[in-house]
């Protein structure tokens, strides 16, 4: 407990210290207008209390993957501890932050315009297409895990098909209604079950002191099948929402749209990013504990999605594990709604089709859900259909975060000078060694198995050094 303690304690110091660094650096002027008041439009550019922003932006960027996430990165031992305070603090945030406050000094601009702009009009062309993909395998995912959550522990005598609809209903009538309309007005319940979820896991620390493992006994790799799950890359992309996520630079242009002065910047992407932090620890603390040797129940073998319910039920009264679930399912769905809203929006920013008609919110929005559909099938027909798509929107989630920290550094070596740029430059580098390793180290989704594991990392440190070189380069000729 000692370990997880600190831990809290640092993410906390984190948001006031480094987080007011980042803020200075950027230069948030709180008399500068925002598309927020100069674009309003009743639809996505709407003013917003602050209060309700941060909330709304929290649910979005949570999701499952800082309880499923972190939960399978406990399997790792105590350095999923580390991953998460630092990479929140030193990554995460800074990403969400700086992605933010460039959507907002660039008309609230979604991602792909963004990287269009320091990055270069091609990768902006791929970016707009890949995002759009990656927000559809997160709708799919975020269906399926609150689908099986719902049918498993409340309606175990239907068919799972019947949450899909119900689910994929409500994510269409939020993509396509104003944001204020349902998702600002219904966002204050899910974070209240979001907030007892995290209440109930931290008052069962504190009355039934489990033995959570202590950073000081080793950082050794504890994964049940180790060999062929080295902590690196394979922790860091199994962590994602919980330390850096690429998905979160595809839900900060939205409230982007609802800001009223840029101050409010830093509580609300900084601090969005240290409360996820904070929600993935607790989770990761709990589930390092019954993945341990003292472990109350048999959880071999056993995923994200099933380690809730065993940790909601194993130390919670009925009433309280309820609470508990459910606050799982909001988490994932207040992630699903808004991935395909972005979706929506991304499209409609290069296809330049006003959004403010409900009718050509719906001429973008039904394909997006008919693929989103489909592969919602696929994945609850064959019984590796989850563990497929988690594995590659994991690694797609963090190869957007790497080229999402690049463009940020290249923004500010353009704006900032005086070597500012290094606090997202370090970060992308680590990023990119971590997203090249993993294709050609882990087994199963990638080369890992044609290539032996110092070969894999080799590659990844090549692709790491060009990727610094050409970051110079580029900013050389652009000197000249």
């Amino acid at each position: 407990m000692i370990t997880f303690t600190i831990a809290i304690a640092v993410l906390i110091v984190g948001y006031f210290v480094y987080g007011k660094l980042i803020e200075k650096i950027f230069g948030a002027d709180p008399k500068r207008e925002t598309p927020a008041i100069s674009m309003a439009d009743g639809v996505d550019y709407v003013p917003m209390k602050p209060w309700k922003i941060f909330l709304i932006q929290f649910l979005n960027i949570a999701g499952v993957g800082p309880i499923c996430g972190a939960i399978m990165g406990a399997q790792f031992g105590t350095a999923s501890f580390l991953w998460i305070v630092l990479g929140s603090i030193f990554a995460g945030a800074v990403h969400d932050y700086l992605a933010g406050m460039m959507s907002i000094r660039n008309a609230g601009c979604s991602l792909p315009e963004i990287h269009g702009a320091y990055l270069g009009n091609k990768t902006k062309q791929f970016m707009r297409g890949f995002m759009v993909v990656l927000m559809i395998l997160v709708g799919a995912v975020f269906v399926n895990t609150p689908a099986i959550l719902l049918n498993t522990h409340f309606t175990p005598n239907w068919s799972i098909y019947i949450w899909v609809v119900i689910i994929l209903a409500y994510y269409l009538i939020a993509t396509v209604l104003p944001i204020d309309k349902l998702i600002g007005k219904i966002y204050p319940v899910f974070g209240f079950l979001l907030l007892g979820m995290a209440v109930a896991i931290v008052t069962a620390f504190i009355i039934k002191k489990p033995e959570i493992p202590e950073l000081w006994e080793g950082l050794q790799n504890q994964h049940p099948d180790a060999a062929h799950n080295p902590i690196f890359p394979m922790m860091f992309i199994s962590i994602a929402c919980g330390a850096i996520s690429g998905f979160h630079a595809t839900q900060s242009p939205l409230m982007a749209r609802c800001m009223t002065n840029e101050k409010q910047g830093r509580p609300i992407f900084y601090g969005a990013m240290i409360t996820e932090g904070i929600v993935a620890l607790i989770w990761a603390a709990a589930a390092a504990y019954f993945f341990g040797p003292n472990s109350p129940v048999d959880t071999a073998g056993k995923g994200g999605p099933a380690m809730v319910g065993i940790i909601a039920n194993t130390w919670f009264t009925p009433e309280i594990a309820i609470i508990t679930i459910l606050g799982v399912i909001s988490a994932a769905i207040t992630s699903g709604d808004t991935a395909l809203r972005s979706a929506r929006l991304i499209v409609a920013d290069f296809t330049h089709i006003d959004q403010k008609k409900i009718s050509k919110r719906l001429l973008l929005a039904i394909p997006l859900f008919l693929l989103t559909s489909a592969i919602l099938i696929f994945s609850l027909a064959n019984p590796q259909g989850f563990d497929i798509i988690w594995r590659y929107f994991a690694w797609a989630n963090q190869l957007l975060a790497t080229l999402t920290l690049w463009a940020i550094t290249i923004y500010l070596k353009e704006n900032k000078g005086k070597g500012w740029y290094f606090i997202s430059f370090i970060p992308a580098l680590f990023m990119t060694m971590v997203t090249g390793c993993f294709l050609f180290v882990a087994e199963k989704e990638g080369f890992g198995s044609m290539l032996s594991r110092p070969v894999g990392y080799t590659i990844g440190a090549l692709i790491t050094l060009a990727a610094a070189v050409i970051f110079y380069m580029k900013n050389k000729k652009q000197a000249i």
